[in-house]
């Protein structure tokens, strides 16, 4: 599949993006696989994911997530409103949480990806903890924030 898709990818111009539905069976399998891969490219588009190749079978989680709704956005009010206080907004913060789970936890590689000092990032992340009472650093609260922190970007959040 990663030949085939190298391929077709190599047909079209720059900034196209492939989706990639599970296998299925049967002619109405296929109509599965299709929405499957356009649901993931759109997940993608929302979680700002920059991969050429998004694989259905990758973001089976997201669907889970937001099978209920009224649940997820209780979880992202009930975590994250407190970061709408913040000297500075939310955004910072957010995009703090962000990095340091894109980089398993580490503080270092996260400054990098931000463009700031990791210094700054510690910083924020104690603001974040006495902010909303989570420590990325606890390893339930760490699941807690994270779940917030992608259905935030799925849920579009904050709402207007």
């Amino acid at each position: 599949m990663g030949e085939f898709t190298h391929h077709v990818r190599s047909r079209f111009a720059t900034g196209w993006r492939v989706g990639v539905g599970r296998p299925q069976r049967g002619p109405g399998g296929v109509v599965t696989s299709y929405r499957e891969a356009a649901s993931a490219l759109d997940l993608a588009d929302r979680l700002g994911l920059t991969i050429d190749v998004v694989k259905a079978a990758d973001l089976l989680v997201f669907p889970v997530l937001l099978r209920d709704r009224a649940a997820m956005e209780d979880l992202v009010t009930s975590v994250l409103s407190p970061l709408l206080t913040a000297r500075g907004g939310h955004g910072p913060l957010l995009e703090t949480l962000e990095a340091v789970f894109a980089a398993q936890g580490n503080q270092t590689a996260a400054a990098r990806r931000l463009g700031i000092s990791t210094r700054a990032v510690t910083y924020r992340l104690e603001r974040v903890r006495r902010l909303t009472g989570f420590s990325p650093d606890d390893p339930t609260q760490r699941f807690t924030l994270e779940t917030a922190v992608l259905g935030a970007r799925l849920l579009e959040w904050p709402w207007a």
